[in-house]
């Protein structure tokens, strides 16, 4: 859509820029969303589960029935049903949970500071250690640290999730008992302090609930630990492609030659320039974290979004499978508009690239 953008200078440029990305946000987010709702409005209507018998049971009277079917407006055209799921949608009325008997939003609401915090603790801990390491790795290429980066990074991003979480349950819980056990506090403590953000580090912190606040990263650590592995095995890997880019470039060979100083050229220089497509990455990962991951929060009974729709699953209760779906989706289209408008943020030639 580059040849579209405004072609203007002097001072309107940036103001013009500016405008048109917030134009191309909008009808990216409009369409995308749309796609994302029909799409789960068709799944809903090729499962084969019967959405009224959900309702009124398998020992409903027909006449019971055949009401309920009315009230649901099953009998409407789809297109028409659609419109009402759309509405519907858009005033956050995901209908009510099979399973809890709530409204899907609410338990959505509940469960996701759980993953929330997760995934942060997760995302930091891969992040952290992945840019490093992945900057290293480029700078050793060939050599033993780098080829020990690429088989724990290989291993990380290939072995099962939940054989690593089981793994670490024994040696870690079980055996050392270094780290609490499954859930996100002990019981003992989970009436200490009182849930404002629903993010239990951060409410134990802010109220002085140290003791609380222990024992919730005690139970923490250990499921961030092996996600912010697997982000790590993924982020090391891309920092390390883009940092052997950039140092194969001319301008490092320039600085070189100028007798910039090496730490100067790799961790200012070359990694500046490489973190413009790494916050793509980064952001992707965690909209990965945020989608909740189920195998993980099932293995440490972790009461996230994850958990809460494989509970779903197995019960069949759509309307909070779809509910969770669209929130995963809107996740991972918000995350990824961020990153697209971060990118052009740290990369001035995307935007005289978009204005020529």
């Amino acid at each position: 859509m580059a040849e579209f953008a405004p072609k203007v200078g002097g001072r309107g440029s940036a103001l013009s820029f500016w405008l048109w990305k917030a134009v191309k946000l909008v009808l990216t987010v409009a369409v995308t969303f749309l796609g994302l709702l029909l799409i789960t409005f068709l799944i809903s209507h090729v499962m084969s589960v019967d959405p009224v018998l959900r309702v009124v049971g398998d020992r409903a009277s027909q006449s019971t029935y055949d009401a309920m079917y009315l009230q649901m407006g099953l009998d409407k055209p789809i297109w028409q049903q659609f419109w009402i799921y759309l509405q519907k949608v858009l005033s956050g009325d995901f209908g009510n949970s099979f399973l809890t008997k709530k409204p899907v939003m609410g338990d959505i609401a509940r469960a996701f500071p759980a993953t929330l915090e997760l995934a942060t603790v997760a995302i930091l801990i891969g992040t952290l250690v992945g840019v490093p390491v992945g900057v290293w790795s480029a700078v050793k290429a060939g050599k033993a640290f780098d080829q020990i980066v690429r088989v724990l990074g290989l291993v990380g991003y290939s072995a099962p999730i939940f054989w690593l979480g089981l793994l670490g349950l024994l040696v870690f819980y079980a055996n050392l008992q270094w780290v609490a056990g499954p859930g996100r506090i002990d019981i003992a403590y989970e009436y200490s302090f009182t849930s404002v953000t629903g993010l239990m580090l951060l409410d134990t912190a802010m109220q002085g609930e140290w003791a609380a606040f222990g024992n919730a990263f005690s139970h923490i650590i250990l499921p961030a630990s092996l996600l912010g592995y697997f982000s790590m095995a993924y982020i090391s890997r891309m920092t390390r492609s883009f940092m052997l880019a950039e140092l194969a470039q001319e301008y490092v060979t320039t600085a070189r030659v100028k007798g910039v100083p090496e730490w100067r050229i790799i961790w200012v220089h070359a990694l500046k320039n490489a973190a413009v497509p790494l916050v793509t990455v980064v952001a992707l990962s965690y909209a990965g974290l945020l989608e909740g991951s189920v195998l993980t929060e099932t293995v440490f009974a972790w009461p996230g979004l994850g958990l809460y729709l494989t509970n779903s699953l197995q019960v069949a209760d759509m309307n909070a499978v779809l509910g969770g779906t669209l929130v995963i989706g809107a996740i991972f289209v918000g995350l990824n508009l961020l990153s697209d408008l971060l990118y052009s943020l740290l990369d001035p030639r995307v935007r005289r690239r978009v204005r020529k």
